[in-house]
């Protein structure tokens, strides 16, 4: 019963949001099409704002990778991740999340194709990366593009939400598979 009823929302859910949002701004007497074209101006506008912050948090993750920080700082963590029941294959990739989802992302398709989707490694690297976020880019990026210089306590917050999330990825794959 309660399949059904997800499959039936799933399937009318988009065309109903598609269809429902434009129909209820027409009945409010909104020009759509005006506002729609005006925020896709903003848009742009936002898009091209971002794109120095952009490129300067691919070159520090190109940097961070060639320099071969990233391999020193799994050997230091190898060890304590290894009592959580964490293969030292998956903390590549969970560095790099903190960092940037597309690496990290061509990272664990590297995890699947050398260990396989239904693999420890692969089941924690996919419950890792659904559930952690991209802190530094979040950090460069967006506070980057609205101006924001005095980031306080976000790094320290973000990463240590990533670190919980590492770790409960880890428990639950292990709970729930192994």
């Amino acid at each position: 019963m309660f399949i059904t009823i997800m499959d039936y929302i799933s399937k009318y859910a988009l065309p109903v949001v598609i269809c429902g949002i434009p129909l209820y701004a027409i009945c409010k007497k909104v020009r759509v099409y005006e506002v729609f074209c005006e925020g896709a101006k903003e848009g742009f506008n936002v898009a091209v704002s971002i794109i120095p912050f952009l490129v300067c948090m691919l070159c520090a993750i190109g940097m961070f990778r060639q320099s071969g920080a990233m391999d020193i700082l799994v050997k230091i963590i190898d060890p304590l991740t290894s009592l959580l029941g964490c293969p030292g294959e998956n903390l590549p990739m969970m560095i790099m999340r903190s960092f940037s989802g597309g690496a990290a992302q061509g990272m664990m398709a590297d995890l699947f194709k050398t260990y396989g989707v239904d693999s420890q490694i692969g089941r924690i690297a996919s419950v890792g990366m659904g559930s952690t976020e991209t802190t530094f880019y979040v950090i460069a990026v967006y506070f980057g593009c609205v101006g924001v210089t005095k980031v306080r306590h976000a790094i320290a917050a973000g990463l240590m939400a990533d670190l919980a999330s590492f770790i409960a990825a880890v428990l639950v794959v292990n709970i729930i598979w192994y």
